[in-house]
C-alpha cells in the first residue's frame, strides 16, 4: 500500500478510537511473571506443564511476538495472559491490576481492555447472527464505550463495505471474517488487541492485507499488540520483539531483527531454517 494511502487508513482509525473513556495509566498493559499452567493428558489423565515459568512485559503501543511450533504452550500462555484460560502459578498485571487479586467489579471492567482475534474467523462468529447483529449485541453490552463510531464507518475503518452488515458469517471470505473480527475488537477501543495465529488458513495476498491492517491500527489507536505464531515471517513483518518457546519455556527473547540475524538457541535456528526461501545467518 503507498505511504500515502496508509496515511490516510491511520487518520481514518484514529480520532475516537485512540482511547477508551477509562483511567489512563502509566503501568505496562501487561505484565507476566513467571506464569506456570498445568494441563492433564484426556487420555493417559497425566498431568504435564504446558508453561513452565514463562515471564513477559508488553508496554502501551508496543509490539510482541511469542512464536513456537504447535504444542509448544504460546496459545496457553496467551489465553492465561489474558484471564481466558487457567493459570497455576505466577502472576498476571493488566494495567497494573493483578488478575489474581482483582474483584469481579473489576475485572468486568478490565475486561473490554483486552480484544482477541482468533485463528478461525469464521468459528468466533455466531453463525445466526448477521454483522450487524453481532455489532448489536456487543454494543449492547457495553453501550458507551461503544457509542463512538456507527456501524458502516466501522467496517469502513478494515476496509469493508457498508453492504456487508446483512451478510452471514457463511456469505464471507476468511479475509472478510477476520477483517469483521478486527472491526469488532476495532469498536471495544482495547488497549491490547491479541493475535492468535490471525493469518493461518488465508492464502498470501489476504494475510499480507491483514497483517497491514493489525499494523495501521496499532499505530493509529495506540494499542498494545500480542501475536501467537508459528510462522516467523508473519512476526518479521509487524512486531518489535518475539519471544520464542519450546517445550512450555522461553528458550529465546530479543528484538526482532537481533534474533532474526543473530539467533543464540538451537530451536529458534531451525525455527529460521524451516522458513521457505530464509535467507539467515546464525551467529558462530
Amino acid at each position: 500500500m503507498p505511504e500515502a494511502a496508509k496515511t490516510e487508513v491511520a487518520g481514518r482509525i484514529s480520532d475516537a478510537a485512540r482511547r477508551p473513556g477509562t483511567p489512563e495509566t502509566d503501568a505496562p498493559v501487561l505484565v507476566v511473571d513467571q506464569l506456570v499452567v498445568d494441563h492433564r493428558n484426556r487420555t493417559t489423565g497425566e498431568i504435564f506443564r504446558a508453561v513452565d515459568h514463562v515471564s513477559l512485559r508488553i508496554e502501551a503501543g508496543e509490539s510482541v511476538a511469542v512464536v513456537g511450533e504447535s504444542g509448544s504452550g504460546k496459545t496457553t500462555l496467551a489465553l492465561a495472559a489474558t484471564g481466558l484460560g487457567p493459570r497455576g502459578g505466577g502472576d498476571i498485571r493488566l494495567l497494573g491490576h493483578s488478575l489474581s487479586s482483582v474483584g469481579r467489579k473489576q475485572l468486568r471492567r478490565l475486561r473490554p481492555e483486552v480484544q482477541v482475534v482468533f485463528q478461525d474467523p469464521h468459528g468466533s462468529l455466531d453463525p445466526r447472527q448477521s454483522v450487524r447483529s453481532g455489532l448489536k449485541e456487543l454494543r449492547a453490552l457495553q453501550p458507551k464505550r461503544t457509542a463512538w463510531i456507527d456501524d458502516a464507518a466501522l467496517l469502513g475503518r478494515v476496509r469493508l463495505a457498508p453492504e456487508l452488515l446483512e451478510r452471514y458469517p457463511h456469505q464471507l471470505s476468511g479475509g472478510q471474517a477476520q477483517r469483521v473480527c478486527i472491526a469488532r475488537a476495532l469498536l471495544m477501543r482495547p488497549r491490547l488487541i491479541v493475535a492468535d495465529e490471525p493469518t493461518s488458513g488465508l492464502d498470501v495476498s489476504v494475510q499480507a492485507d491483514v497483517l497491514a491492517l493489525l499494523r495501521e491500527i496499532r499505530t493509529a489507536t495506540g494499542a498494545a499488540l500480542l501475536m501467537i505464531s508459528h510462522d516467523l515471517a508473519v512476526v518479521r513483518s509487524v512486531c518489535d520483539t518475539v519471544h520464542v518457546m519450546y517445550r512450555g519455556q522461553v528458550v529465546e527473547s530479543g528484538p526482532c531483527e537481533r534474533v532474526f540475524a543473530e539467533p543464540e538457541n538451537d530451536y529458534t535456528r531451525e525455527l529460521l531454517a524451516a522458513m521457505p526461501g530464509a535467507r539467515w545467518r546464525a551467529r558462530r
